[in-house]
């Protein structure tokens, strides 16, 4: 068991623990205790879900807000400003809450990488091409498998990010 970075109203929590390569990989535990590191398609479905039921603008808006609020360390306040936003989604509040706090706690991670170049953008370009672009959730989750960080650098300068 890593650090608990979060718990939600229904008893399920956010952790970092060692995943595959480093120490910052993301579990989230249910509230029946089934643990597992989150995917980026999971996540993106939600977005898709949720643009879908409250509007594109609304939930890219909300994600910016909290790209904004991420670096290297785990911040409160950030936490809290989540938990904020969530509760404008009325019925899906938790669901939001668990979603864009297993992003912020990705991005941290990509923020830690070892000699990364590219950090969070790299979240922000996938779920820019899924929410702005409209690529499908495995599109937007996967293009830039393969692909050098020049490049999606560049994709991420053209979207002035």
């Amino acid at each position: 068991m890593g650090t608990i970075i979060k718990r939600f109203s229904d008893g399920s929590f956010l952790e970092y623990d060692r995943g595959s390569f480093d120490d910052w990989c993301v579990y989230y535990t249910n509230s029946p205790g089934l643990r597992r590191p989150p995917r980026d398609t999971d996540y993106f479905g939600q977005l898709r879900n949720l643009a879908d039921a409250y509007g594109v603008d609304k939930v890219y808006g909300d994600y910016v807000a909290v790209y904004e609020r991420t670096g290297k360390e785990v911040s409160v306040d950030a936490l809290n400003f989540i938990s904020n936003i969530a509760s404008s989604y009325g019925p899906a509040q938790l669901e939001v809450d668990v979603m864009y706090s297993v992003l912020y706690m990705a991005m941290i991670a990509d923020e830690r990488k070892k000699y990364t170049r590219l950090g969070k953008r790299i979240k922000r370009l996938g779920i820019y091409k899924l929410l702005i672009e409209g690529q499908s959730v495995v599109e937007s989750a996967n293009f830039m498998r393969g692909m050098g960080w020049r490049d999606i650098a560049q994709m991420c300068e053209e979207r002035s990010f």
